[in-house]
């Protein structure tokens, strides 16, 4: 029994001290290729911070612009919501046929999880990138690049809560012969709609951080004014534009928390 244990131990140990050497190793020969050092890094901390005081603080010009930071913010925090809205109930008509629960035919289920995949792995910057070609730099472009990413991520995700969360309910609808509407009305969404509200408060609070990037390349929203601002080196009004961005992602964080805790 302690041969047993000692054994184990060793084969953790070696298992450990693998994974850190081969980690460290990954470290030192991507920092070689990319003539990356940690000391040029850490060292220029000091200088980061103290131009970060000094330029990078509102002033009187950048409050007399705060209505229109906060039409744009309003904009994007709108849009976030309208895509994390319509992307939640695509998602979950697709995670239906995507489930293994329901039973849903084997090309079918494989198709919706292999368009998830493809949908959730390209990130959304890339999307908003490949939809200005098509349709220029407008709120549009915004709207399907976060659209195509959330509707990847919930898929992937509502199809694991249903696999997950509603299998014994399923399964006993089943046996008493109910068809697939009943299924889904009666023993899917009642044991799932907490964890698919959930996942979709998390996706607005992610939206509305992503729109602002997206917003840089698309011209549009806070993410414009932050673009435009920081460009212009008007350095108090960038600033203001990120306060007020991270308010508001704050403010959206408490609301989906206390949301969670009521329908939990």
């Amino acid at each position: 029994m302690v041969k047993d244990k000692q054994t184990i131990f060793q084969k953790r140990k070696i298992a450990y001290f693998t994974v850190f050497s081969s980690i460290l190793a990954l470290y030192i020969l991507s920092s070689i290729v990319t003539e990356f050092k940690l000391t040029d890094g850490v060292m220029a901390f000091p200088e980061a911070a103290s131009w970060i005081v000094h330029k990078f603080v509102p002033d009187a010009k950048a409050f007399t612009r705060f209505p229109k930071i906060m039409d744009r913010l309003l904009e994007t925090a709108l849009l976030s919501v309208a895509v994390t809205s319509i992307a939640t109930v695509v998602a979950f008509i697709f995670s239906l046929f995507g489930s293994r629960t329901l039973k849903s035919h084997g090309i079918l289920n494989q198709a919706v999880r292999m368009t998830a995949a493809f949908f959730r792995n390209v990130p959304d910057v890339v999307w908003a990138m490949l939809l200005m070609f098509s349709f220029g730099q407008n709120i549009l472009t915004g709207f399907l690049a976060l659209f195509f990413s959330t509707f990847g991520m919930l898929t992937r995700s509502f199809i694991e809560t249903i696999d997950e969360v509603s299998s014994a309910c399923v399964e006993a609808l089943d046996a008493t012969g109910a068809n697939f509407a009943q299924i889904v009305f009666q023993g899917v969404i009642p044991s799932t709609v907490t964890a698919l509200i959930t996942w979709a408060l998390y996706m607005i609070e992610t939206n509305i951080r992503s729109a602002t990037l997206i917003g840089i390349l698309t011209a549009t929203g806070i993410g414009y004014l932050f673009d435009m601002y920081y460009k212009r080196l008007e350095f108090g009004s960038a600033s203001l534009v990120v306060i007020c961005i991270v308010v508001l992602v704050i403010i959206i964080e408490n609301i989906s928390n206390k949301l969670r805790k009521v329908i939990s």
